[in-house]
């Protein structure tokens, strides 16, 4: 993790010294991803809290979901996809189950 190129979106951060191969993206959302999207290179990966993944389904720009499910119900929880304007279609393009009993499935919205 320490190797591969970061990029860390904030409002009020100005440099991420402590992390190696990281930069800040401060600006409009959707023109970093766009910026990023037009680098050379292989996929983005997106981690974060659940604002920052809602504000990317929002805006469009998520071309794969990687959804894992746990054999277990903890009944609480921040919702995965909250209200949304309108749907997101998706559909499946790969699933992998695991003797732990953990699903990995894999969704593309349908329009692409």
């Amino acid at each position: 993790m320490n190797e591969i190129p970061k990029v860390v979106f904030s409002r009020t951060l100005t440099s991420a010294d402590d992390w190696p191969e990281t930069r800040i993206a401060g600006g409009d959302t959707a023109e970093e991803i766009a910026k990023l999207k037009a680098e050379p290179g292989k996929d983005l990966v997106a981690a974060g809290g659940t604002a920052f993944m809602h504000s990317l389904i929002k805006l469009g720009v998520v071309d794969e979901y990687r959804l894992w499910v746990l054999p277990a119900v903890t009944g609480k929880g921040a919702p995965l996809f909250p209200e949304l304007d309108q749907a997101v279609n998706l559909r499946l393009v790969k699933s992998t189950s695991f003797p732990s009993g953990v699903l990995e499935l894999v969704y593309a919205p349908a329009d692409k």
